[in-house]
């Protein structure tokens, strides 16, 4: 049985927001089908961007399996230090787990289709919002 350190925001990530109970509850119950222990959850500060508690939690490898986040978007929005969360934790022998999307990095390809998921996030948030104008024959705009 793996021994999980749970990790949660106090904030919105990515535009999403779950209210920290909600995100213990579908922790545990992530762990609970999988057969892992979830530890108690670390919960990240408020303040935009920090990854403060993270840091604590990484210190933590040592002495636990790895770290399950409530969803992947709760990660570094900076590509560069995400590369090094996940670098950091396969490096002490650990795994990340994000319980929303069922998801999970255990090696590198693991840790690739994840990187897809942000990438795709990323091109949805610059995506131009709304229909597109209609265009064709026999309409206006052709």
């Amino acid at each position: 049985m793996s021994r999980l350190r749970g990790y949660i925001f106090s904030r919105p990530f990515m535009g999403e927001r779950a209210p920290q109970h909600v995100q213990n509850i579908v922790l545990r119950d992530y762990c609970q089908r999988r057969g892992h222990e979830l530890l108690l959850s670390a919960t990240e500060y408020a303040m935009e961007d920090s990854t403060l508690i993270l840091e604590t939690v990484l210190g933590e490898l040592p002495e636990i399996d790895g770290i399950v986040m409530y969803s992947l978007f709760q990660l570094p929005r900076d590509p560069a230090e995400r590369r090094g969360v996940v670098e950091r934790v396969l490096a002490a022998g650990g795994s990340l787990h994000f319980a929303v999307e069922g998801m999970r990095i255990t090696d590198a390809v693991e840790a690739a289709a994840v990187e897809q998921c942000w990438m795709v996030k990323a091109a949805m948030e610059s995506a131009p919002q709304g229909p597109a104008p209609a265009a064709g024959p026999g309409r206006e705009g052709s």
